[in-house]
């Protein structure tokens, strides 16, 4: 089995020079290179074709997520960490939805960045335990938030909202439900606005995850 080769993406040429030096100690790692811009780091990975990119998300002129995702577009057989100073789960979702296979504070201990490197080379997930919690605790909050939202709606807005989901117009809804087309427009604007929503679409997206049916 060959040896793991790693290209390093950071804007200081000191922390370059460190990962280098660092990951170069391991027997089963090579760092074929090294690159602080977002054009260097695609010649490059062009260039080696590196197993593994760690990638710093603040480059000069760029952002390291924009690398990620021409990557991970251009390069497919490429794995990227992104290893950074940033812990906050927005840029955790960026980072994934561009496609990085790790996500990795950089105040870490040495032996986890190495454990990244090597699940990530093995097609694994690895992703920071604390900005990992702070996600799915954000997650939980909106979810509860919304619940809360929907208990907002009268039984005639969720009735009006049931509707809606099964693609019905204003028109329709009023000939079902046997009011005037004004006052479900009336209902409609209310539960959008109740509900923190843009539009009809995201009204029925939104009836549709929760499973509000028209039970009449």
């Amino acid at each position: 089995m060959g040896k793991i080769k790693v290209l390093i993406v950071d804007d200081h040429e000191i922390v370059r020079l460190g990962l280098s030096h660092f990951l170069g100690q391991y027997p089963d790692i090579e760092v074929v290179g090294a690159a602080g811009n977002v054009e260097e780091a695609l010649l490059k990975t062009e260039q080696y074709r590196p197993d593994v990119v760690t990638m710093d998300i603040c480059l000069k002129k760029s952002s390291g997520i924009d690398a990620c995702r021409e990557i991970c577009n251009c390069f497919p057989e490429t794995r990227v960490i992104i290893l950074t100073s940033y812990g906050d789960e927005g840029t955790l979702m960026e980072a994934i939805f561009a496609g990085a296979k790790g996500y990795v504070l950089k105040d870490v201990g040495s032996d986890e960045i190495i454990r990244a490197v090597r699940a990530v080379y093995r097609d694994e997930s690895l992703l920071d335990s604390v900005v990992t919690k702070k996600l799915l605790d954000q997650m939980r909050r909106n979810n509860r938030q919304s619940h809360d939202a929907l208990e907002q709606l009268s039984a005639q807005e969720k009735k009006v909202l049931a509707l809606i989901a099964e693609g019905k117009t204003n028109r329709e809804i009023a000939e079902t439900i046997y009011l005037s087309e004004k006052t479900v427009r009336n209902y409609v604007s209310n539960i959008l606005a109740k509900l923190n929503l843009v539009n009809r679409t995201e009204a029925a997206a939104y009836a549709a995850k929760r499973k509000i049916v028209d039970k009449a």
